[in-house]
């Protein structure tokens, strides 16, 4: 059980690190190109810039840049006065895959205090109680999520659009009725 479990979390991780790459690689200029003043920025913008960046670095696997910007990317995002759901999930993603369970786990429990059949939420809590090595949670939530998706993306959320492929992935491991 626990071996499917890790089978699991490491495919999960893959697909939703491969569904980043793309859109966010067009949302980010390279590196290299012309030098942009962070300090010019709003704060939702230089959150938005730093999680852009640390989901292209983990698709490419480049773990240590990730280390680096992740520190900055959850000073950005408590920066700002109040966090979406989206901007939740997002911060979670960051601590997912800086490798911080606690701040992946809090974000996702947040999320579902404010709306406990959100996709977000219950994608992200899944793969923190993962990352605790909690298989019974985590199936718990997937189970969840699938009971939920219908009802939850008949409502057309923006959050669910962006973060389509981390959905599908997640359901993709739910335990099938």
């Amino acid at each position: 059980m626990a071996g499917v479990a890790l089978v699991a979390l490491i495919a999960l991780v893959a697909v939703q690190r491969a569904s980043h790459s793309g859109a966010e690689a067009a949302a980010t200029p390279p590196i290299g190109a012309a030098a942009v003043d962070i300090s010019s920025m709003s704060p939702q913008e230089r959150a938005d810039r730093l999680f852009n960046r640390i989901m292209r670095y983990a698709s490419q696997g480049k773990t240590d840049s990730v280390q680096f910007f992740a520190p900055m990317a959850i000073q950005s995002f408590e920066m700002l006065d109040t966090l979406s759901l989206d901007q939740r999930y997002d911060l979670g993603r960051i601590a997912e895959v800086a490798g911080d369970p606690l701040i992946a786990a809090a974000q996702a429990d947040t999320i579902l205090r404010q709306s406990p059949t959100h996709l977000l939420g219950l994608t992200l809590a899944a793969s923190a109680a993962l990352m605790h090595k909690d298989t019974t949670k985590a199936t718990t939530y997937l189970g969840r999520l699938a009971a939920a998706a219908p009802a939850e993306r008949a409502k057309n959320l923006p959050e669910y659009g962006l973060h389509a492929n981390d959905i599908d992935a997640a359901l993709a491991l739910a335990p099938k009725k």
